[in-house]
């Protein structure tokens, strides 16, 4: 798997493109001396295409509508202006396969045949249909005697990495690296090292659910209900189509509605939302009992974050702090 390279370490202008499932975003970065400057930014709705979302779910990989996203790309590029043909891909956690385990004292050099090892009794596929990273989470001197060593391992199917090397030969573009949703967004989000935090990440076609401690992954978990989800049961409810369904959403969601023929809308809605909370404390729960230790900040994110009255409903729910994702306070950009 192609390796991220800190934004530090980039000289040039560099295009960021995140593809969800119902759009596409883009920005182009720059340095200048320690900062971080936003030249351009553009995105592009799914339904401005067609009505499809750009890409699915399907035994746990990532199916592309490949020439579709390529002409989105290429037209963001030519409307913002862009001119930085460098860019990284953000890849969706839901492709992703994450693990954690502990290796015995070892030294440096005998690292890698063991977590090779160890991956192939963890990852459910063939290791040569994955590209493997890794990184040690705990005993940053692996040779030390006496230390067990922590290892975060992530596995990414080389049918979504050759996907993501097409999409770039054909808009031209140079692909400098690819990663991990949740790496990019903890490093954005930055959370308090000294706590315990969740991230649930609620997107349109799946939810992941990522525990952080003390400023490292410890585990990571994509499963479904998600946004769209919400909106189909609303849409069937309620006899209206799936754009009219969105807007309800948006605009009342498990907030009480006096209104005529929406009381029940924060009903329906919650009983969606009370699936995604039964498989986030399940994944809440498995770390626990792992790390012997429980969250003290649940973080969300994604557009189902801002749907009105949810924050609310997950603190009363999970008896949590509870706070929206806000990254800007935490980066070092400017306009």
């Amino acid at each position: 798997m192609m390796a991220f390279t800190p934004f530090g370490l980039i000289k040039k202008n560099c295009l960021g493109i995140d593809i969800g499932s119902s759009s596409i975003k883009m920005v182009e970065l720059s340095r200048v001396g320690e900062r971080i400057r936003l030249e351009a930014y553009g995105q592009i709705q799914a339904e401005a295409i067609y009505d499809k979302p750009f890409r699915t779910l399907e035994k746990n990989t990532l199916l592309f509508q490949t020439m579709d996203i390529a002409r989105a790309i290429s037209g963001i590029v030519n409307e913002a202006k862009m001119s930085s043909r460098r860019v990284v891909f953000s890849i969706p956690d839901f492709s992703t396969f994450y693990t954690t385990f502990e290796l015995p004292p070892m030294s440096v050099a005998e690292l890698p045949q063991a977590i090779r090892f160890q991956a192939r009794q963890q990852i459910p596929v063939p290791l040569n249909e994955v590209s493997l990273d890794w990184s040690i989470i705990q005993g940053e001197r692996p040779d030390q005697p006496g230390a067990n060593i922590k290892v975060l391992l992530v596995a990414v199917p080389k049918e979504v990495i050759n996907q993501y090397q097409e999409i770039s030969r054909i808009t031209k573009l140079d692909l400098y690296a690819l990663e991990a949703e949740v790496f990019g967004f903890l490093r954005a989000v930055n959370p308090d090292k000294t706590k315990t935090v969740a991230i649930i990440d609620i997107g349109a076609q799946s939810t992941t659910c990522s525990l952080i401690d003390k400023g490292v992954l410890r585990q990571s978990r994509s499963f479904e209900p998600a946004g769209n989800e919400i909106t189909e049961v609303l849409s069937k409810a309620l006899q209206v189509d799936f754009k009219e369904a969105q807007a309800l959403k948006e605009k009342y969601g498990l907030l009480p509605v006096a209104e005529p023929g929406k009381e029940n809308i924060r009903e329906i809605i919650s009983t969606i939302v009370d699936g995604i909370l039964m498989e986030v404390n399940k994944t809440i729960e498995n770390f626990s009992l792992a790390e012997n230790k429980s969250p003290s900040l649940i973080i969300l994110s994604g557009g189902v974050a801002l749907v009105p009255g949810l924050k609310e409903y997950f603190a009363e729910k999970l008896g949590q702090e509870v706070e929206i994702a806000n990254p800007f306070p935490s980066l070092n950009i400017f306009y």
